[in-house]
C-alpha cells in the first residue's frame, strides 16, 4: 500500500491528512485520550512538546553564512509580510471583538486567525517553487522564512500592533529552542544534518495532536470562511510581496511564491493562548480557519507562481513598457 505517496498527492497532505484524522477521532470519540491515557493521550494531546522539538530541529537547518544578497531578499519578504500582517491586525481589531465574531457568515473570524494566517509563509512550498521557477538566490531566501514557522513572529506582530501582552520571558521562551538549534547546527554541520532530517518527521505528529483539539462541527462552520481567508492571504499579501520583490531586484515570482500560509501556523493559536489566555476563546475557530487557509494557499500559490514565471520568463513585467518608453 502506497499510503505516504497518496497522502503527499494532497496539497499540504502531510499536515492536512493527520490533522483531519485527529479531528475525526475527536468528533466521533471525544473521550479517546482520557480513556487510554499514558502515551496514547500524550500523542493525542502533546502539542506543545512536539512543537518545541520541531522548532528546535528547524533552527538547526539554517546556515549562518548566508550571503548578504540572500539575507536582503529573505529579509525583505519576511519583513514585508510581518508588517503587513500587523497592519491588517490593527485594522481588524477595530471591527472584530476580542472573542471573535460569534454570528453570521463571519462567525469564528478573529484577529488571531487573520494575523497568524497572513504572518506565516509556507517556507517549504516557497523553496520548492523557487527551485523550479526561480534562482538559487531566491530559493535560499527560505533561510529567514523559517523564523516565521512558529508563534514568535505572531507574538511580535500582535505586540507591534498593540493587540497582545506578552512578557519578554514568554517571547524569549517561544524562540529559545529555535535559537539553540540554530547555534548547534552552525557549530557542527553533523548536528545540522542529524536534526534537519527530523523536521518533516514531526509535521504529521503535531498535526495529529492539533486535530485532536478540533471538531468537525467547528470546521464545517468555518470552512467557507476559511476558503475566503486563504484567497485573501494570496491576494493581499501577494500584492505587497510583489512590490518587495521588485524593490530587491526580482521579477515578482518570489513575491508570489511567498503568498501562502505555513502548515506550522496551525499550531500558533494554541501556543499564543497558553501565553496570553485572553485568546483562549478563539483557539478552536482560529485553528480551523488557518488549517483551511493552509490548504487553499497550497493550491493557489503554486498555480499563480507557475503562471507568473511562464508569462514573464525571468524578466520584469515592467521591462516591455520601459523599452517602449525608451524607444519613444
Amino acid at each position: 500500500m502506497k499510503i505516504m505517496e497518496n497522502v503527499q498527492k494532497v496539497p499540504g497532505g502531510m499536515m492536512l491528512v493527520p490533522l483531519l484524522l485527529g479531528a475525526t477521532l475527536t468528533t466521533l470519540a471525544p473521550g479517546t485520550a482520557k480513556f487510554f491515557g499514558s502515551f496514547t493521550a500524550a500523542l493525542m494531546t502533546g502539542i506543545l512538546p512536539i512543537l518545541a522539538v520541531f522548532f528546535f530541529c528547524m533552527g538547526a537547518t539554517i546556515d549562518f553564512r548566508s550571503s548578504w544578497i540572500v539575507l536582503r531578499k529573505s529579509g525583505a519578504l519576511v519583513g514585508t509580510k510581518v508588517l503587513f500582517a500587523a497592519l491588517m491586525g490593527m485594522i481588524a481589531s477595530h471591527f472584530i471583538p476580542p472573542a471573535g465574531i460569534t454570528s453570521g457568515f463571519f462567525a469564528g473570524l478573529s484577529v488571531l486567525a487573520i494575523v497568524a494566517s497572513m504572518n506565516d509563509t509556507n517556507g517549504g512550498l516557497y523553496m520548492a517553487l523557487m527551485n523550479q521557477y526561480g534562482t538559487q538566490e531566491e530559493a535560499s531566501a527560505y533561510a529567514l522564512m523559517t523564523l516565521e514557522s512558529g508563534p514568535f513572529m505572531t507574538m511580535v506582530t500582535l505586540g507591534v500592533a498593540g493587540l497582545g501582552n506578552f512578557p519578554w520571558q514568554a517571547m524569549l521562551g517561544a524562540i529559545l529552542p529555535f535559537l539553540i538549534g540554530f547555534l548547534l547546527g552552525n557549530l557542527d554541520h553533523d548536528i545540522r544534518s542529524f536534526l534537519g532530517k527530523a523536521v518533516p518527521v514531526f509535521i504529521p505528529f503535531f498535526a495529529f495532536a492539533l486535530g485532536n483539539g478540533l471538531n468537525f462541527k467547528v470546521i464545517a462552520n468555518t470552512g467557507l470562511l476559511g476558503i475566503l481567508l486563504g484567497v485573501t492571504v494570496v491576494v493581499l499579501t501577494g500584492s505587497v510581496l510583489l512590490v518587495a520583490d521588485f524593490l530587491t531586484g526580482g521579477n515578482g515570482r518570489a513575491g508570489v511564491a511567498a503568498a501562502s500560509t505555513a502548515g506550522a501556523a496551525v499550531g500558533v493559536p494554541v501556543v499564543i493562548a497558553a501565553i496570553d489566555p485572553k485568546f483562549t476563546p478563539v483557539v478552536a475557530s482560529a485553528t480551523a480557519l488557518i488549517a483551511t487557509s493552509v490548504l487553499v494557499t497550497a493550491i493557489i500559490t503554486p498555480i499563480l507562481t507557475g503562471w507568473w514565471a511562464r508569462k514573464f520568463n525571468n524578466r520584469s513585467p515592467f521591462s516591455k513598457k520601459l523599452k517602449v518608453q525608451q524607444e519613444g
